[in-house]
């Protein structure tokens, strides 16, 4: 399995925030839900989305690899939300 996160961010309708990636050479869309990143920065609720995905990007694309390498991706696409968090 090759995973390859491509990027950019971008912010959706839903306030979530997507984030490509290549899947064995195909495309795969990530999404990170708004509370999943209110959740990793509580202090940061009022920042936007945008930055809030910046501010944990590496830990949060190491969660979504996670999902992916157990089998949750579907239909091209996987969702990481809050009770996706191992929070320390």
């Amino acid at each position: 399995m090759k995973l390859e996160f491509v990027g950019p961010a971008a912010i959706l309708e839903s306030g979530d925030v997507s984030y490509p990636a290549i899947l064995d050479g195909k495309p795969l869309q990530c999404s990170f839900s708004y509370e999943a990143l209110q959740d990793l920065d509580p202090d940061g609720v009022e920042t936007n989305a945008l930055q809030l995905f910046t501010n944990h990007q590496l830990k949060l694309l190491s969660i979504a690899e996670q999902k992916i390498l157990n089998g949750h991706a579907v239909d091209g696409a996987v969702h990481l939300f809050s009770h996706d968090l191992v929070l320390d």
